[in-house]
């Protein structure tokens, strides 16, 4: 006569595999790291490991660079094309302005600024620090949504926030100070970073459009 399961000589009960609703434990001594699923401690998050970026934060679904765990990194002519069309958005305006100034004026020589190239200015001023707000809330600035890259921080995939889009803003007088290199620095750094964006610690991915 056979009792129970015949795979199961000794009578334990086995475990429910897989229940709905309930994350199988890692066992003891195993890190969570390797199939299973790390729990929260008191209702605490676990910490992304750096350089892993969050899967399912990513926009569009984008997949990662292999053995980086982030999305592809932008090249130069993304880059570049991107700052000319933010600063066709933030200077154009303000000379064009400027001009119709130079144009009513009677004597443009003489002439100082007049109230057209004032509001130029002050579009622009306003304009900058908007652009400069997106790309910490979104990391698009209007030239890089337009381009498809996204500016994040290499430790966690997270956008930056105001301000440190502000200090990385800063940070470009460095890719200038030595005849312009940093900006060329993408063209053969591994990880395509300016000096500012190594200071600061980010980098300018690929993302869809739209």
């Amino acid at each position: 006569m056979s009792f129970g399961d015949p795979n199961n000589p000794y009578g334990q009960q086995q475990p429910p595999q897989g229940q709905p609703g309930y994350p199988q434990q890692a066992p003891q001594g195993v890190p969570p790291q390797y199939g299973y699923p790390q729990q929260p401690m008191g209702g605490v998050p676990p910490q992304q490991p750096y350089g892993a970026y969050p899967q399912a934060g990513m926009p569009g679904g984008m997949p990662p660079m292999p053995g980086t765990g982030m999305p592809p990194l932008a090249h130069w002519g993304l880059r570049v094309g991107a700052t000319l069309l933010d600063g066709l958005i933030i200077a154009g305006p303000m000379y064009a302005l400027g001009f119709i100034d130079l144009a009513m004026s009677d004597d443009a020589g003489a002439s100082g600024p007049g109230v057209f190239f004032l509001i130029g200015w002050l579009y622009a001023l306003g304009m900058g620090i908007f652009q400069l707000y997106k790309e910490g809330a979104t990391g698009q600035s209007t030239g890089k949504k337009v381009v498809g890259i996204s500016v994040r921080r290499e430790a966690d995939g997270n956008v930056l926030g105001f301000g440190m889009a502000f200090v990385r803003k800063l940070a470009h007088f460095l890719d200038g100070i030595a005849c312009y290199i940093g900006y060329l620095w993408p063209l053969w750094d591994a990880k395509k970073q300016t000096f500012a964006d190594k200071v600061c610690s980010t980098v300018v991915i690929v993302v869809p459009k739209g």
